[in-house]
């Protein structure tokens, strides 16, 4: 992005950096619209505290930093030596380049409980523990993103196949994946497949559409691969040098033929097979997937069954296909994992019930930490720092439930950039954070990494970066882990292997790390060198030994999410519909820019897309105020009737929704707004995994006063 300021440091202008390999100047509305952002009058600009007693009341006291630090140092440091570091939980939200320090004051300070309020973790960490548990490494679709030069990299071909799974990847995405490019390679004469129940831009120049039922991935993968294995599609010298328990695979795949798994997921019998072939027979194939996966129950066997279609087909480690990111910091470990004692990590939530927790990010189990809150036991819970993270709008299941047990924690503190429900609810103290205009930084995150950084341009108020406010907390509660004098310091100590220090970096950047491929067979993925894949074979686990290990079933399978139209259709009368939440939007993420005017207009209300036959059948029409409810709860919508749903079974709604300019002490109407009071804190048998997207519920009308 290129930034620019006026005579009086302000913020003014927002451009994409054509030069940059990245993204070549594009950028989002969200990107373009910054200065709204950083210059909006709800920003919180100044410390402040309130006493407990006063929680859900806009009660705030200013207090400068000095008091904020001293007064949250020390009664951080009098719950630890009360009851243990463990007793208080570091939360955080879609942290990007902020997750890296969050994890660190976490462990620094002792405490092994830091992670993510959303039910079975289902965002992005399933992929990752599942990945990491069967493969030893993660996984991403290779668009030349490795390279400076990109497309042109004489090493790099384009895939002939890309399957979009789950993932509106232009509207939105993860992996550091950047949506255009999908356009950029279809002009390279790339085909791609698009498995979403709703009818994308995308999805209308794909080579193929699959309608999927919400909650049924596994079935299609596992049929996909019946077709693949018994049409002797896969590749025999790829699985036979580097998997482990193919014939075990092709035992189990023999349990969803193509017309059993269409009548599970509703895709015709032969849109399925033909995109079986399709992939199989591809020179290049690669599946860039979204959070669809991940948010369903069992999302670890849907993982594995998706994956294995990259890697029974050989599209592995080589040029078009899946690659191993490139990484600076190790992402998926955080960052001061070493800080942490033996003694300490053993206390990690949901630890002893779910050993895959330690694959992967080293994160807490959510649904247990909620219970934990409830009951005290194994020990019990006293205080949250809440950093990035807004649970009750966002990502919390029952966000009632989780506000009934958070509010009874000793001490809360918030950080954010913006007064959330959540820290109106919950917190004594807030810090304001700084937007990324207002802050240096670096991007180290999820995807391939590179030597990029965030360069200050201006300031707003007394607000601080996030990485100054964990450094500065940081250095009281444990000075020994955090030794460096400022925070160009503490990335310069970071980014030391790409052999400049954080100003260095800032005059060449971006600085690629040298990138390889086929590095299973130069033995690039091992730690001991040696050829093959980083498991306990040495081999991709198509049948799991780290699974098996945990007490799961150690082959992909496909479970009915329950509720659902296949595990209890005597609910169908009551609740006919399946609901998908959370489709992204061009002018939101998750529970931000509801407050930025922009941004707003473009989204006024929470959405309900309800198929035109559907609104028919129940006298809907567009712009009408509906409550979309189940057996657990109901959130309020407006109908919005459209043929994007293909299929009138199905419908679709927003998440994450407040209103900022609601009453605060009402916690900005969120509780009549969350589509998350449908969703119960409920996971998976692995920890991973929760039924967001794949809910049976109603439509009806909101009456007068309500």
């Amino acid at each position: 992005m290129r930034l620019y300021t006026d005579g009086e440091g302000r913020l003014v202008k927002v451009e994409g950096d054509r030069e940059n390999p990245f993204n070549q100047g594009r950028l989002c509305i969200r990107c373009l619209d910054l200065p709204e952002v950083v210059y909006n009058d709800r920003r919180l600009l100044h410390p402040m505290r309130r006493d407990r007693a006063d929680r859900g009341k806009d009660a705030w006291q200013r207090i400068t930093w000095d008091e904020a630090y001293d007064e949250i140092e020390a009664r951080l440091k009098d719950l630890r030596e009360r009851y243990g570091a463990e007793s208080v939980l570091f939360m955080q939200g879609t942290g990007r380049d902020i997750a890296t320090w969050i994890s660190r004051l976490a462990w620094s300070y002792g405490s092994p409980n830091y992670g993510f309020p959303l039910s079975g973790l289902a965002c992005y960490l399933p992929r990752v523990s599942g990945m990491y548990s069967t493969t030893g490494s993660f996984w991403v679709c290779d668009c030349s993103q490795q390279f400076p030069d990109r497309y042109d990299n004489p090493a790099y071909e384009v895939p002939e196949v890309m399957v979009l799974w789950g993932n509106n990847p232009i509207v939105s995405n993860s992996d550091g994946f950047f949506g255009h490019w999908v356009v950029d390679l279809m002009k390279r004469g790339m085909d791609i497949i698009v498995i979403d129940p709703r009818m994308t831009w995308l999805g209308r120049r794909a080579a193929l559409q699959l309608p999927i039922r919400p909650g049924t991935d596994a079935a299609l993968a596992l049929g996909m691969l019946n077709v693949i294995v018994n049409e002797d599609l896969y590749d025999h010298d790829f699985v036979d040098r580097w998997t482990y328990g193919f014939d075990k695979l092709a035992e189990r795949v023999q349990d969803y033929p193509p017309d059993k798994v269409a009548d599970i997921t509703w895709i015709p019998e032969e849109r399925i097979v033909k995109a079986a072939r399709t992939f199989a027979q591809a020179e290049r194939a690669c599946i860039q997937w979204g959070l669809a996966v991940d948010m369903t129950r069992e999302a670890l066997p849907a993982i594995q069954a998706i994956a294995a279609l990259t890697q029974i087909t050989g599209n592995i480690d080589r040029p078009g296909g899946m690659i191993v990111p490139p990484e600076i910091l190790f992402y998926g470990g955080g960052f001061g994992a070493d800080l942490l004692s033996e003694e300490q990590t053993a206390k990690r939530i949901g630890l002893e019930k779910y050993p895959l927790l330690k694959f992967g990010f080293a994160t807490l189990q959510p649904d247990e930490m909620v219970r934990q809150m409830e009951t005290s036991e194994p020990y019990a819970l006293h205080g949250m720092w809440m950093q990035t993270t807004n649970p009750l709008a966002s990502m919390g299941a029952d966000p009632d439930r989780f506000y009934r047990a958070a509010k009874e924690l000793d001490f809360i503190v918030g950080v954010d950039l913006f007064m959330t429900p959540t820290i109106m609810a919950l917190a004594d103290y807030v810090l304001p954070a700084a937007t990324y205009p207002e802050r240096d930084g670096l991007r180290i995150g999820d995807g391939p990494q590179r030597g990029e950084t965030i360069n200050k341009v201006c300031q707003v108020g007394e607000c601080k970066s996030d990485m100054e406010i964990n450094l500065e907390l940081g250095r009281r509660l444990n000075p020994a882990a955090w030794p460096w004098a400022d925070v160009k310091e503490m990335f310069s100590s970071i980014i030391g292997e790409t052999g400049y220090s954080f100003d260095e970096l800032r005059e060449v950047a971006p600085a690629y790390p040298q990138y390889t491929y086929r590095k299973h067979e130069l033995g690039l993925l091992r730690p001991d060198g040696q050829p093959g894949f980083n498991t306990p074979t040495g081999r991709i686990e198509l049948w799991s030994t780290q699974y098996a290990g945990a007490g799961l079933d150690p082959l992909p399978y496909f479970e009915e999410p329950e509720p659902g139209p296949g595990s209890t259709p005597e609910l169908l009368d009551e609740y006919p519909l399946v609901l998908t939440t959370g489709a992204r939007n061009w002018g939101m993420f998750h529970s931000e820019h509801r407050n930025v005017p922009r941004l707003r207009a473009l989204r006024p209300d929470p959405i309900v897309e309800v198929h035109p036959q559907t609104a028919e059948d129940l006298g809907l029409r567009d712009g009408d105020w509906v409550w979309v409810e189940n057996q657990r709860g109901r959130a309020k919508r407006r109908v919005q009737v459209t043929t994007v749903l293909l299929d009138p079974r199905f419908c679709s709604t927003d998440h994450a929704w407040w209103l900022p300019e609601g009453d605060p002490e009402d916690l900005f109407g969120v509780r009549g707004l969350a589509i998350n009071n449908l969703v119960p804190w409920t996971c998976g048998k692995s920890g991973f995994g929760s039924n967001y997207k794949c809910m049976l519920v109603k439509l009806y009308k909101v009456k007068d006063g309500e």
